[in-house]
């Protein structure tokens, strides 16, 4: 089945990442393709230690709005190749965080990603997160949670702090 974490809210990589701790305790195969993000994260390293398959592309240091044509051109290379690794491993559990922004900002092959989604075998749970998803995306969820902010301390000034955001 297709899970749809979306929304302005945050909790939606938290989500997935649950979901992932449910499905390696049940000894299942669980790839975490980290799209549009670079740097650590508690939660990929922790997933990683425990026998998930994180994918990150490489050359990724910049937001999308600061890229030139070019880094676009070559992070869409980067992150189409990340999920073709992906696809190859036949995950039971394939995450495909910010899969929405990939998406809306064309930095992944999207006949790809959406194929992946839309044709997955049915032994796969697939997990899409993001802001925005495009409308294919609701059409495909079986699950869809909304994330809804209503409050948050970034409004006060607080950074991200390790271990609760990052």
């Amino acid at each position: 089945m297709t899970h749809l974490y979306w929304g302005k809210g945050k909790g939606k990589t938290t989500a997935a990442a649950g979901l992932a701790l449910r499905a390696l305790h049940a000894g299942k195969r669980v790839v975490l393709l980290r799209f549009l993000k670079s740097g650590v994260s508690g939660e990929a390293a922790e997933l990683e230690r425990l026998g998930a398959c994180v994918l990150t592309a490489k050359s990724l240091h910049k937001f999308v709005s600061q890229m030139t044509e070019e880094e676009k051109e070559r992070t869409c290379q980067e992150q189409t190749g990340c999920l073709k690794r992906a696809l190859e491993m036949e995950p039971e559990l394939l995450i495909l965080d910010e899969a929405c922004a990939a998406w809306q900002s064309g930095t992944v092959d999207r006949e790809l990603l959406r194929r992946a989604v839309e044709q997955a075998p049915e032994s796969r749970e697939t997990v899409l997160t993001g802001r925005e998803p495009a409308e294919w995306m609701f059409l495909a969820a079986d699950y869809q949670t909304e994330m809804v902010c209503r409050r948050h301390p970034f409004e006060k000034g607080v950074r991200a702090r390790e271990g609760v955001e990052y």
